[in-house]
Order: C-alpha cells, then sequence, then structure tokens
C-alpha cells in the first residue's frame, strides 16, 4: 500500500455561523496528484490553509507527513512546497538571485538552481530582473521556488490560471514529472481538463462539501447513464447514435466498407457531472 502523505478525516471549517468545509474526507499517497476540484468559494484555498497550518479547523483531522496540522511548525516547510495566487518574487532582483535566496532558507543546494533553471526553460532569463519577465515566466519561476528543495508534498492552488495554453501545458509537463519521480501533488483548479489530465483522484467541491470523489474516469463512468456514440464518416458526414443492436450492425456496416474517419464514446466530462450533480458551471 503507498504511504499516505495526507490524510484529511471528517474535517470542517467555519467562518462566524457558515460552514466553509464541511465532513470532507480524502487521501494523498506518495507520488500522486489529488484535485480539488470546484467553483471560486467552494472551499478549495481553505482547505489549503488548513493543510499548511495557516488556517485552524472547527472540527476534524489533517495531517501532512504525518504531522496534525494544528501542531504544524516552520519545520515542515523544509518537506513542502506552496504555490498560491498571492505567491510573489522579488522583482528588483534577479531570477537566479530569487532561487539563491529561497534556497538559503530552505537548506537547498545552491547548485541545483541551474539544472532547475534549465528545466523550466528560465536559464538564458537567469540574469534578468524577475520584474521583467512575463506572468507565464513569473508562474514557472515561483513553481521553481517551490520545488528547489525537493519537496515531499506540493500544494498548488490554481497554478495555471490566466495563463497562456502553451505555458499551461509546460507547467503540466513538470507536474507529471515530478509526481513520476515520488513527489505528491495537492492541487486545486476550477479547470476539468487540467483535472482530468493531471489527477489520479480528483474530489468535486461545492459549498464546501464533496459531492463525488474517485478517479476522473470513475466518476465520469458512473454518470454515464445515456451510453451514445459519435461518428464521422470518410464523405465528411457525422452521426450521434444511441447504443442498441441497430447501433452495432450500422457501425459494423460502416467498418467493413471502410467508411468511418472517427468513431467516438460520449461519457460525459467532469464539467458535466458537476452541473448534473450541483446546478452549477465549475467556472
Amino acid at each position: 500500500m503507498n504511504q499516505e502523505y495526507i490524510s484529511i478525516s471528517h474535517l470542517s471549517k467555519k467562518f462566524n455561523k457558515d460552514f466553509v468545509l464541511k465532513d470532507v474526507n480524502a487521501v494523498l499517497p506518495k507520488g500522486e496528484i489529488l484535485g480539488f476540484l470546484g467553483p471560486s468559494g467552494a472551499g478549495k484555498t481553505t482547505t489549503i490553509k488548513i493543510l499548511t497550518g495557516q488556517l485552524k479547523p472547527t472540527s476534524g483531522e489533517a495531517y501532512v507527513l504525518g504531522i496534525d496540522c494544528t501542531h504544524i511548525d516552520e519545520r515542515i516547510y523544509e518537506q513542502i512546497g506552496i504555490v498560491t495566487d498571492v505567491s510573489g518574487v522579488y522583482e528588483r532582483m534577479s531570477v537566479y538571485d530569487n532561487l539563491k535566496y529561497f534556497a538559503r532558507l530552505l537548506n537547498a543546494p545552491v547548485s541545483g538552481i541551474d539544472p532547475l533553471l534549465k528545466r523550466i526553460g528560465l536559464y538564458e532569463h537567469r540574469k534578468k530582473p524577475a520584474g521583467r519577465l512575463s506572468k507565464g515566466q513569473k508562474q514557472r519561476l515561483i513553481l521553481a521556488r517551490a520545488v528547489l528543495h525537493r519537496p515531499k508534498v506540493l500544494f498548488l492552488d490554481e497554478p495555471t490560471s490566466g495563463l497562456d495554453p502553451s505555458t499551461a501545458l509546460e507547467i503540466h509537463r513538470l507536474l507529471l514529472e515530478l509526481k513520476d519521480e515520488g513527489m505528491s501533488i495537492f492541487l486545486t483548479t476550477h479547470n476539468m481538463e487540467e483535472a482530468t489530465k493531471l489527477c489520479g483522484r480528483v474530489a468535486l467541491l461545492n459549498e464546501g462539501v464533496i459531492v463525488e470523489y474517485g478517479t476522473p474516469e470513475e466518476i465520469c463512468l458512473k454518470y454515464n447513464r445515456t451510453k451514445k456514440y459519435r461518428v464521422q464518416l470518410t464523405d465528411g458526414t457525422k452521426h450521434t447514435l444511441m447504443q442498441g443492436d441497430g447501433t452495432v450492425a450500422r457501425i459494423a456496416d460502416w467498418i467493413e466498407k471502410d467508411q468511418i474517419e472517427t468513431l467516438h464514446t460520449c461519457e460525459p466530462t467532469l464539467e458535466t457531472v458537476f452541473l448534473e450533480v450541483t446546478g452549477r458551471e465549475l467556472q
């Protein structure tokens, strides 16, 4: 069995009289990515703040690397990395000096800076003031800073929000590499495609409550109640067919005559599942 790097049990958080999180349960094993998926205000950032010791829960338990989140001290920050929407850079310092400063704070070897800058595509900008980087480059620098000390757990709060598709793709590639190297990643996002691509398991969070939990495939197949197929033929015509004996025969005939250009099943996406379960869109 995989070692659990994060364990959340019956976690709740109340501000005044309103619950922001209610009876949340989840686990994140070593070397996996867990996604908390939901719209703004769903409780995603609150969860990260509790897990990193910035907020105390109203009830329930949460552990990171076996440490109770209500008793976290500064030593945990040598084992975790955090990227949030308030993460920033020292704009007057160079890219290299930004990482050098944090390497010393986190007891990370300075020798690891150049290889990391090459890996994230910022090596040629290492002498440039961080304030002159583009938004996507700054986000890559912030991510580099969070993984410079090789943390066991990485917390990412909407890490690709507002980035162009090519920069988001670069970040996705790096996250999957880090996962394969054994890092555990706790990711919050409202981007369904991002969650499907990256996460081994997802929690669909709505108004502080997990409404579905499992692998993206399991969740989508659970709500695949109306089975149908989308077919495009070589003559350019498109057909949507409901499952049945007639459909099987028709598709078989097209295959025999080599007339099928594309053939897709029509399972729901995480976004359509969320809409069905909550009546709300993820954006």
